[in-house]
């Protein structure tokens, strides 16, 4: 059932491993790391020349119906073209949407400059210690941009855009 936008969550405990002794910290599997993402356009052309600019992102691959976007990290954008009739619907099951972190406070402001040419409908709050800047994609999917990532403002509780759509 969906949340209704009233609805205040509960913040969650951050989980962490302090405490625990050298030997129960040495079982904890490997972490996985996220380092592709596909993505469905409706115009190809229109949708990698966006995202490489957004994102400042090499274009690695480029086929007919598909191409591959690449950051020097090794972070991967696939965008398979779809055809304007694609249905595109938030709130279904499955990823709705992914969280960009800027490397720096000039990068988020020329992100936003980036969304706001697209869109013009660009929002920009402050929470939790961190800048997040959201607009529209080509195909109208959200972005969203942060800065700084978790890793230098640390997340204490589910940012109130999850549980609207």
């Amino acid at each position: 059932m969906p949340l209704d936008d009233e609805a205040t969550p509960a913040a969650a405990e951050p989980i962490s491993l302090a405490g625990q002794d050298a030997a129960a910290a040495a079982e904890q599997p490997a972490s996985l790391s996220l380092t592709s993402a596909v993505m469905f356009v409706s115009d190809l052309d229109r949708s990698v020349a966006f995202y490489a600019e957004l994102l400042a992102w090499t274009i690695a691959v480029h086929e007919l119906d598909a191409a591959l976007l690449a950051c020097p990290d090794g972070g991967q954008l696939y965008l398979r073209r779809r055809g304007p009739r694609a249905p595109h619907g938030l709130g279904h099951i499955g990823v709705q949407y992914l969280i960009w972190t800027a490397p720096s406070e000039s990068e988020l402001d020329r992100c936003e400059r980036v969304l706001t040419e697209q869109s013009g409908q660009v929002t920009r709050s402050t929470l939790d210690g961190f800048t997040i800047v959201e607009g529209r994609g080509p195909d109208n999917a959200p972005i969203l941009i942060a800065y700084p990532g978790p890793q230098e403002a640390p997340r204490h509780q589910v940012m109130q855009r999850i549980y609207r759509w």
